[in-house]
Protein backbone atom coordinates (compact mmCIF):
# COMPACT_ATOMS: atom_id res chain seq x y z
CA UNK A 1 0.00 0.00 0.00
CA UNK A 2 1.41 3.65 -1.05
CA UNK A 3 2.09 6.04 2.09
CA UNK A 4 -0.91 7.82 3.11
CA UNK A 5 0.63 11.41 2.29
CA UNK A 6 1.24 10.22 -1.38
CA UNK A 7 -2.74 8.90 -1.88
CA UNK A 8 -3.70 11.87 -0.34
CA UNK A 9 -1.74 14.46 -2.49
CA UNK A 10 -3.05 12.07 -5.66
CA UNK A 11 -6.54 12.50 -4.55
CA UNK A 12 -5.90 15.96 -4.39
CA UNK A 13 -6.92 16.84 -0.66
CA UNK A 14 -3.99 17.06 1.32
CA UNK A 15 -3.70 20.98 2.38
CA UNK A 16 -0.06 20.61 2.62
CA UNK A 17 1.34 24.21 3.58
CA UNK A 18 4.25 25.14 1.19
CA UNK A 19 7.82 25.73 2.03
CA UNK A 20 8.59 29.13 2.71
CA UNK A 21 10.42 30.82 0.25
CA UNK A 22 14.18 31.30 1.19
CA UNK A 23 15.40 35.14 1.44
CA UNK A 24 17.08 37.00 -1.34
CA UNK A 25 20.74 35.83 -0.78
CA UNK A 26 24.23 38.47 -0.09
CA UNK A 27 27.28 38.92 -1.66
CA UNK A 28 29.72 40.36 0.45
CA UNK A 29 33.09 41.63 -0.50
CA UNK A 30 35.58 43.14 2.08
CA UNK A 31 38.00 46.06 2.17
CA UNK A 32 42.18 46.99 2.05
CA UNK A 33 44.07 44.52 4.57
CA UNK A 34 40.76 42.41 5.35
CA UNK A 35 39.93 38.78 4.29
CA UNK A 36 36.19 37.38 3.74
CA UNK A 37 36.62 35.16 6.56
CA UNK A 38 37.75 37.12 9.09
CA UNK A 39 35.63 36.24 12.37
CA UNK A 40 35.73 40.00 13.79
CA UNK A 41 34.74 41.69 10.42
CA UNK A 42 33.11 40.00 7.80
CA UNK A 43 32.42 37.29 9.85
CA UNK A 44 30.73 40.00 12.17
CA UNK A 45 28.69 41.30 9.58
CA UNK A 46 27.19 37.80 8.00
CA UNK A 47 26.42 37.13 11.94
CA UNK A 48 24.59 40.57 12.16
CA UNK A 49 22.68 40.28 8.92
CA UNK A 50 21.56 36.26 9.34
CA UNK A 51 20.54 37.69 13.07
CA UNK A 52 17.89 39.89 11.06
CA UNK A 53 17.10 37.48 8.19
CA UNK A 54 17.30 33.89 9.26
CA UNK A 55 17.97 31.98 6.85
CA UNK A 56 19.63 34.20 4.40
CA UNK A 57 22.59 32.56 2.42
CA UNK A 58 25.86 34.72 2.59
CA UNK A 59 28.71 34.38 0.37
CA UNK A 60 31.62 36.79 1.65
CA UNK A 61 34.19 36.88 -1.14
CA UNK A 62 37.30 35.09 -0.57
CA UNK A 63 40.14 36.01 -3.24
CA UNK A 64 42.77 32.97 -3.51
CA UNK A 65 43.46 29.93 -1.53
CA UNK A 66 42.91 30.84 2.08
CA UNK A 67 42.57 34.10 4.13
CA UNK A 68 46.44 35.13 3.67
CA UNK A 69 46.15 35.06 0.10
CA UNK A 70 43.35 36.73 -0.02
CA UNK A 71 44.50 39.27 2.18
CA UNK A 72 47.98 39.90 -0.11
CA UNK A 73 45.53 40.33 -3.21
CA UNK A 74 43.60 43.08 -1.82
CA UNK A 75 47.21 44.60 -2.33
CA UNK A 76 48.75 43.05 -4.99
CA UNK A 77 47.15 41.14 -7.93
CA UNK A 78 44.67 42.44 -11.11
CA UNK A 79 41.47 43.27 -10.08
CA UNK A 80 39.83 42.51 -13.67
CA UNK A 81 40.80 39.20 -12.69
CA UNK A 82 39.77 38.86 -9.62
CA UNK A 83 36.32 40.09 -10.65
CA UNK A 84 36.22 37.77 -13.11
CA UNK A 85 37.03 34.85 -10.31
CA UNK A 86 34.41 36.00 -8.40
CA UNK A 87 32.08 36.11 -11.11
CA UNK A 88 32.31 32.42 -12.29
CA UNK A 89 32.05 31.61 -8.62
CA UNK A 90 28.52 33.75 -8.43
CA UNK A 91 27.64 31.78 -11.80
CA UNK A 92 28.49 28.08 -10.38
CA UNK A 93 27.00 28.80 -6.81
CA UNK A 94 23.04 27.11 -7.24
CA UNK A 95 22.05 29.96 -4.12
CA UNK A 96 22.69 32.41 -5.90
CA UNK A 97 21.04 31.39 -9.28
CA UNK A 98 17.63 33.36 -8.48
CA UNK A 99 19.51 36.66 -8.08
CA UNK A 100 21.34 38.05 -4.54
CA UNK A 101 22.10 41.32 -3.27
CA UNK A 102 25.47 42.72 -2.35
CA UNK A 103 27.46 44.85 -0.09
CA UNK A 104 31.03 45.75 -0.80
CA UNK A 105 33.21 47.74 1.65
CA UNK A 106 35.63 50.11 0.48
CA UNK A 107 37.20 49.01 -2.42
CA UNK A 108 35.31 46.19 -2.55
CA UNK A 109 32.45 48.55 -3.53
CA UNK A 110 33.94 49.54 -6.58
CA UNK A 111 34.66 45.79 -7.12
CA UNK A 112 30.84 44.69 -6.85
CA UNK A 113 29.96 47.10 -9.28
CA UNK A 114 32.54 45.62 -12.15
CA UNK A 115 30.56 42.54 -11.00
CA UNK A 116 27.12 44.18 -11.49
CA UNK A 117 28.37 45.77 -14.93
CA UNK A 118 29.94 42.89 -16.55
CA UNK A 119 28.28 39.78 -14.93
CA UNK A 120 24.58 40.39 -14.98
CA UNK A 121 23.70 36.13 -14.59
CA UNK A 122 23.04 35.68 -12.09
CA UNK A 123 21.00 39.07 -11.76
CA UNK A 124 22.48 41.73 -8.72
CA UNK A 125 19.38 43.24 -7.39
CA UNK A 126 20.50 45.78 -4.46
CA UNK A 127 24.05 47.26 -4.71
CA UNK A 128 24.98 48.86 -1.81
CA UNK A 129 28.41 50.75 -1.15
CA UNK A 130 30.07 50.90 2.08
CA UNK A 131 32.81 53.82 1.85
CA UNK A 132 33.49 53.11 -1.87
CA UNK A 133 35.95 54.63 -4.11
CA UNK A 134 33.75 54.97 -7.44
CA UNK A 135 35.44 57.55 -9.18
CA UNK A 136 38.78 56.77 -7.70
CA UNK A 137 41.03 58.16 -4.89
CA UNK A 138 44.09 60.58 -5.68
CA UNK A 139 45.75 60.03 -2.59
CA UNK A 140 46.21 57.23 -0.16
CA UNK A 141 46.33 58.21 3.67
CA UNK A 142 46.19 56.63 7.08
CA UNK A 143 48.59 54.25 6.19
CA UNK A 144 49.95 52.72 9.66
CA UNK A 145 53.86 53.25 9.66
CA UNK A 146 54.02 49.81 10.75
CA UNK A 147 52.42 48.46 7.84
CA UNK A 148 55.19 48.31 5.40
CA UNK A 149 53.10 46.58 2.21
CA UNK A 150 50.87 50.36 2.51
CA UNK A 151 53.94 52.25 2.87
CA UNK A 152 55.78 50.88 0.08
CA UNK A 153 52.40 50.83 -1.79
CA UNK A 154 51.96 54.74 -1.23
CA UNK A 155 55.62 55.30 -2.61
CA UNK A 156 54.90 53.28 -6.01
CA UNK A 157 51.62 55.58 -6.30
CA UNK A 158 53.49 58.57 -5.55
CA UNK A 159 55.99 57.29 -8.51
CA UNK A 160 54.19 55.92 -10.81
CA UNK A 161 50.54 54.59 -10.77
CA UNK A 162 49.83 54.51 -14.52
CA UNK A 163 52.96 52.49 -15.19
CA UNK A 164 52.05 49.44 -16.76
CA UNK A 165 52.93 47.18 -14.33
CA UNK A 166 52.15 48.93 -11.26
CA UNK A 167 48.47 49.29 -13.38
CA UNK A 168 48.74 45.21 -13.42
CA UNK A 169 49.55 44.14 -10.51
CA UNK A 170 49.00 47.17 -7.51
CA UNK A 171 45.29 46.99 -6.73
CA UNK A 172 44.86 50.43 -5.66
CA UNK A 173 46.76 52.25 -8.47
CA UNK A 174 43.88 50.52 -10.61
CA UNK A 175 41.44 52.71 -9.17
CA UNK A 176 43.96 55.67 -8.90
CA UNK A 177 42.74 58.72 -10.57
CA UNK A 178 45.15 61.81 -10.72
CA UNK A 179 42.91 64.70 -11.79
CA UNK A 180 46.06 66.93 -12.86
CA UNK A 181 46.44 64.26 -16.03
CA UNK A 182 42.89 63.20 -16.70
CA UNK A 183 43.63 62.00 -20.36
CA UNK A 184 46.82 60.10 -19.08
CA UNK A 185 44.01 59.09 -16.75
CA UNK A 186 41.62 57.72 -18.92
CA UNK A 187 44.03 56.60 -21.35
CA UNK A 188 45.91 54.29 -19.03
CA UNK A 189 43.80 53.01 -15.90
CA UNK A 190 43.39 49.50 -16.34
CA UNK A 191 40.01 49.33 -13.95
CA UNK A 192 38.30 52.54 -12.73
CA UNK A 193 38.42 54.17 -15.81
CA UNK A 194 37.13 51.07 -17.63
CA UNK A 195 34.45 50.67 -14.97
CA UNK A 196 33.22 54.34 -15.50
CA UNK A 197 33.43 54.37 -19.47
CA UNK A 198 36.11 56.92 -19.13
CA UNK A 199 37.68 55.14 -22.29
CA UNK A 200 35.27 53.86 -24.62
CA UNK A 201 31.16 53.81 -23.66
CA UNK A 202 30.62 50.01 -23.34
CA UNK A 203 26.83 49.93 -23.49
CA UNK A 204 26.45 46.39 -22.11
CA UNK A 205 28.06 47.79 -18.90
CA UNK A 206 25.51 50.97 -18.91
CA UNK A 207 22.45 48.43 -19.40
CA UNK A 208 23.29 45.83 -16.91
CA UNK A 209 23.92 48.60 -13.86
CA UNK A 210 20.54 49.90 -14.75
CA UNK A 211 19.30 46.53 -14.09
CA UNK A 212 19.77 47.06 -10.48
CA UNK A 213 16.75 47.72 -8.50
CA UNK A 214 18.78 50.28 -5.87
CA UNK A 215 21.97 51.32 -5.90
CA UNK A 216 22.74 53.06 -1.88
CA UNK A 217 25.61 54.86 -1.59
CA UNK A 218 27.27 54.90 1.96
CA UNK A 219 29.90 57.97 2.69
CA UNK A 220 31.12 58.96 5.59
CA UNK A 221 31.15 62.49 6.20
CA UNK A 222 34.31 62.33 7.91
CA UNK A 223 36.18 60.28 5.87
CA UNK A 224 40.25 60.36 5.50
CA UNK A 225 40.88 57.45 3.96
CA UNK A 226 38.51 58.37 0.80
CA UNK A 227 40.36 61.38 -1.00
CA UNK A 228 38.00 63.39 -1.91
CA UNK A 229 35.62 61.37 0.20
CA UNK A 230 32.65 62.78 -2.38
CA UNK A 231 34.09 59.77 -4.38
CA UNK A 232 31.70 57.62 -2.13
CA UNK A 233 28.74 59.07 -3.85
CA UNK A 234 30.70 59.79 -7.37
CA UNK A 235 31.70 63.00 -6.57
CA UNK A 236 35.49 63.67 -7.98
CA UNK A 237 37.86 66.75 -8.39
CA UNK A 238 36.84 68.77 -11.29
CA UNK A 239 39.47 67.85 -13.97
CA UNK A 240 43.22 70.14 -13.79
CA UNK A 241 43.06 70.29 -10.11
CA UNK A 242 43.15 68.76 -6.67
CA UNK A 243 41.27 71.80 -4.76
CA UNK A 244 37.33 71.55 -6.19
CA UNK A 245 35.33 68.63 -5.74
CA UNK A 246 32.09 68.42 -7.80
CA UNK A 247 29.21 66.57 -6.90
CA UNK A 248 28.18 63.48 -8.98
CA UNK A 249 25.40 65.31 -10.92
CA UNK A 250 27.31 68.48 -12.14
CA UNK A 251 30.29 65.58 -13.86
CA UNK A 252 30.60 64.54 -16.77
CA UNK A 253 29.93 61.36 -15.69
CA UNK A 254 26.67 62.36 -14.91
CA UNK A 255 25.63 64.66 -17.81
CA UNK A 256 26.74 62.65 -20.50
CA UNK A 257 25.19 59.19 -18.81
CA UNK A 258 27.63 57.24 -19.68
CA UNK A 259 26.78 54.96 -16.91
CA UNK A 260 23.26 55.26 -16.80
CA UNK A 261 23.53 57.36 -13.50
CA UNK A 262 21.57 59.89 -14.04
CA UNK A 263 18.68 57.63 -15.87
CA UNK A 264 19.05 55.87 -12.47
CA UNK A 265 18.88 59.05 -10.65
CA UNK A 266 15.41 60.07 -12.29
CA UNK A 267 13.77 56.26 -11.60
CA UNK A 268 14.57 56.94 -8.06
CA UNK A 269 17.12 54.11 -8.27
CA UNK A 270 19.92 56.14 -6.57
CA UNK A 271 20.12 56.50 -3.02
CA UNK A 272 22.98 58.99 -0.81
CA UNK A 273 23.70 57.90 2.89
CA UNK A 274 26.07 59.86 4.74
CA UNK A 275 27.23 59.06 7.71
CA UNK A 276 28.97 60.72 10.44
CA UNK A 277 32.63 59.32 11.61
CA UNK A 278 35.54 58.22 9.64
CA UNK A 279 36.18 55.49 7.47
CA UNK A 280 34.09 52.53 7.66
CA UNK A 281 32.77 53.57 11.17
CA UNK A 282 29.31 52.76 11.63
CA UNK A 283 27.25 51.34 14.52
CA UNK A 284 25.65 47.43 14.02
CA UNK A 285 22.02 49.67 14.91
CA UNK A 286 22.97 52.18 11.75
CA UNK A 287 23.84 49.02 9.80
CA UNK A 288 20.65 46.83 10.15
CA UNK A 289 18.00 49.59 10.55
CA UNK A 290 19.33 51.58 7.11
CA UNK A 291 21.05 48.41 5.57
CA UNK A 292 19.42 45.05 6.48
CA UNK A 293 16.36 46.30 6.91
CA UNK A 294 15.64 48.32 3.66
CA UNK A 295 17.85 46.93 1.01
CA UNK A 296 18.36 43.01 2.28
CA UNK A 297 15.63 41.90 4.18
CA UNK A 298 12.73 40.95 1.70
CA UNK A 299 9.85 43.00 2.08
CA UNK A 300 6.52 41.26 2.98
Amino acid sequence: MRPILVTLLALGICQCSPVANKPTPLVMWHGMGDYGTSYFSMGHIKRLVKKNVPDIYVKSVVVGANFMEDIVHGFIGNVNNQVEQICQEIAADPELQDGYHAVGFSQGAQFLRAVAERCPTPAMKNLISIGGQHQGVFGLPNCDPGNLICEEIRRILDLEAYAEWVQDEIVQAQYWHDPLHEEVHRNKSRFIALINNDQTLMEEQRENLKKLENFVMVKFLNDTMVVPNESSWFGFYRPGQDVEVLPLRETDLYIEDRLGLKEMDEAGKLVFLGVLGNHLDFTDDWFVQEIVEKYIKDSV
